[in-house]
C-alpha cells in the first residue's frame, strides 16, 4: 500500500493544475499506521466533502473506515465477531494560495466522533467505543482538468478523554491514536458552474 501511496503523490506532483473550483468531493483509500495501529497497518477508505475557494480559508467534513483496525498480522487475537475504526470529524482548511499551475498545499485541523469496536465471535472479548476525538494533517490538491484532479494527504487522529462522572467533558488527550494517510479523486464544482450548466 505504502508503494501505490508514493506513486500517487509523484503523480500529484508532476500533474498539471488548473484553478478548482468552490466544492470538492473526495473518495480515498490509504493506510493506518504508528500509534495504536504500529504493527497492524490496514486498509482504509472514505470520502471528504468541502468548501475551498481562492482564499486561505475553508472547511470539510471527513468520514473514514478501517475494518480490521485491531487484527494484528500474526494472528494473535481473532476478532471474527467485528473490528474497525470509524471516524466522522468536521475540519477547518487553511489553504496556502495557489501561483499560477501547480499544487496547492494545504493544513486542516477539527474535532469528531471516534467509533473503536472489536468483538471475538465467541463474546469472551468485545469493546464498542463512541468518544470525541480530533484529527491534525498536512496535503496538497492538484487538479488535471478544471473538475477531476488527485488528493494526498497524511492525516494525525487521536481520542479526546470520556465524561467525566458528573458528565463535564474534560477536552484533554486520550490513550486512543494513530496515523492515518491516503490519496483519492477529487471532484471539484462551484455554484457558477452549475448555474451556467442549467442555462
Amino acid at each position: 500500500m505504502k508503494k501505490y501511496l508514493i506513486a500517487a503523490a509523484l503523480v500529484l506532483a508532476l500533474s498539471p493544475s488548473t484553478a478548482h473550483a468552490d466544492w470538492l468531493f473526495t473518495p480515498s483509500i490509504g493506510t493506518t499506521f504508528g500509534g495504536d495501529a504500529n504493527g497492524n497497518e490496514h486498509f482504509t477508505y472514505g470520502a471528504a466533502i468541502g468548501w475551498m475557494g481562492a482564499g486561505v480559508f475553508g472547511w470539510e467534513a471527513d468520514f473514514s473506515v478501517t475494518p480490521e483496525f485491531f487484527e494484528g498480522s500474526d494472528g494473535d487475537f481473532d476478532f471474527d465477531g467485528g473490528s474497525n475504526v470509524v471516524s466522522a470529524m468536521a475540519n477547518a482548511i487553511l489553504g496556502f494560495p495557489q501561483r499560477g499551475g501547480g499544487l496547492r498545499p494545504y493544513l486542516t485541523s477539527g474535532i469528531g466522533m471516534l467509533q473503536a469496536e472489536a468483538r471475538s465471535n465467541d463474546d469472551l472479548f468485545s469493546v464498542d467505543n463512541s468518544e470525541f476525538g480530533f484529527n491534525l494533517g498536512v496535503g496538497a490538491v492538484g487538479f488535471m482538468s478544471d473538475r477531476v484532479g488527485l488528493r494526498g494527504d497524511i492525516r494525525y487522529v487521536r481520542s479526546l478523554e470520556d465524561p467525566s462522572e458528573d458528565n463535564e467533558f474534560d477536552f484533554a488527550t486520550g490513550n486512543f491514536d494513530y496515523w492515518r494517510g491516503t490519496v483519492g479523486v477529487s471532484f471539484s464544482w462551484s455554484l457558477r458552474f452549475l448555474v451556467s450548466a442549467r442555462v
